[in-house]
């Protein structure tokens, strides 16, 4: 990992080169590929599921009405999909032990 505490793709890179002895290059198309089926996978409206990971889940938001904090006018927002991701049993238990 990075210094600042932060897991990176070159981070991801550089544990398949050592754990799995793949060249650099490799590698780095190996993460670039598993990214890339993930992201294709959300833009479609699919949900992506990891085992013992988590699910990456989109839903979509209805219009509602907002509230301007500064002013106090009342805004309607607008529908919009977003992204969560739900840890599965074993990530939290990992997370919680460490």
């Amino acid at each position: 990992m990075t210094g600042n505490g932060t897991l990176t793709r070159a981070d991801l890179a550089e544990s398949v080169n050592r754990h799995i002895g793949l060249s650099r290059a490799e590698a780095a198309t190996m993460v670039e590929s598993i990214l890339e089926h993930m992201c294709a996978a959300l833009a479609r409206g699919e949900n992506v599921k990891i085992s013992s990971f988590g699910t990456f889940v989109l839903r979509d938001k209805t219009q509602r009405m907002g509230r301007n904090p500064k002013t106090g006018i009342e805004v309607p927002i607008e529908p919009r999909r977003v992204l969560t991701f739900r840890a599965s049993q074993t990530m939290r238990d990992r997370i919680a032990s460490s």
